[in-house]
């Protein structure tokens, strides 16, 4: 009897734990509606935002991120000068990618290729912050005629031997495993972590007041966010060793902006080293965190626009 009453205990947990994880997914949703557009590509559903007119650059977030952390402040003023287009990766914010399709950053890098064709953009300046700046150098590797240039800022160049205190949580190799925490104890441990992990992340740094809805971070509660992110966090390991062969050969130029206080990646192993593994790169260096792209606008602002012309 005790162990029908314990069974009838952990069911009902779960039940309210899944409860919990769909409400916080409608919550979240409801708060921050996609604001883009939607293109089928492959088996990839991709929400975009496409802004402004004159040479292309195309924004790729980071890991755990969305669109928003570049809607924020960033691509506006630059989209009174460019065509800015901002995507949320796939299985990303509200893109949605076959539960079994290739989500490797390769994979993820030939489908930002195929928005650019979608677009009729024949060729344009990758910004990719943190993974997305790994993303974008696999996307020069492969589609070499189509990438301009790189700017970087803050960028995944070096596989790290662990991942940042950040993301350990993500750190599951099981993909059953990622979907059943993503809809149980994922949504309340994020709730339960918010302002430390937002304090470490943004640190030194202050994390705005409004980055929950404008800079996209209430996505952070939704079971999928959760699950993509650590689907990239085991995907990363696997791709990096191939991105990080192909540097030498590579001809795109490459721009770098790193704070040298950043947390989650180090500034001299992913930014100045880099000049040594891929000839030509450019690399500046200033004070500051991780979030770059919400909390020096005005520095990204003119790397970028530096580095687009």
């Amino acid at each position: 009897m005790l162990a029908l009453w314990i069974l009838f205990l952990l069911a009902t947990s779960v039940i309210g734990l899944i409860g919990f994880a769909a409400f916080s997914n409608k919550k979240a949703e409801d708060l921050l509606p996609p604001a883009g557009k939607f293109v089928q590509l492959g088996d990839t559903r991709l929400h975009y935002i496409d802004q402004g007119q004159g040479p292309a650059i195309l924004m790729i977030h980071g890991l755990a991120g969305n669109l928003q952390n570049f809607t924020y402040g960033l691509a506006k003023p630059l989209a009174e000068t460019h065509r800015v287009i901002c995507v949320d990766r796939p299985a990303c914010g509200y893109s949605k990618r076959a539960s079994n399709a290739d989500a490797s950053l390769e994979a993820q890098a030939d489908t930002i290729v195929s928005l650019l064709d979608h677009l009729q953009i024949e060729s344009a300046v990758l910004v990719g912050h943190s993974l997305g700046g790994a993303i974008s150098l696999a996307a020069a590797q492969r589609h070499p005629d189509k990438i301009k240039a790189l700017a970087l800022i803050a960028p995944l160049t070096r596989l790290p031997d662990e991942p940042s205190p950040a993301f350990k949580p993500l750190k599951i190799s099981s993909p059953t495993m990622r979907s059943i925490l993503g809809w149980t104890l994922a949504i309340p441990g994020t709730i339960f972590r918010m302002s430390e992990s937002l304090k470490f992340i943004f640190g030194p740094e202050r994390f705005p007041s409004d980055f929950a809805i404008r800079g996209g971070g209430i996505l952070s509660l939704k079971p999928q966010t959760f699950i993509s992110a650590s689907t990239d966090l085991q995907n990363a390991e696997w791709s990096m060793p191939q991105i990080e062969d192909s540097y030498a050969s590579m001809k795109t130029p490459v721009h770098v902006l790193f704070a040298k206080e950043d947390r989650i990646l180090d500034c001299k192993l992913n930014g100045e080293d880099l000049r040594t593994r891929i000839p030509g790169t450019k690399v500046t260096v200033v004070s500051g965190g991780h979030m770059l792209p919400v909390t020096q606008i005005e520095v990204c602002k003119q790397f970028i626009q530096d580095v687009a012309g």
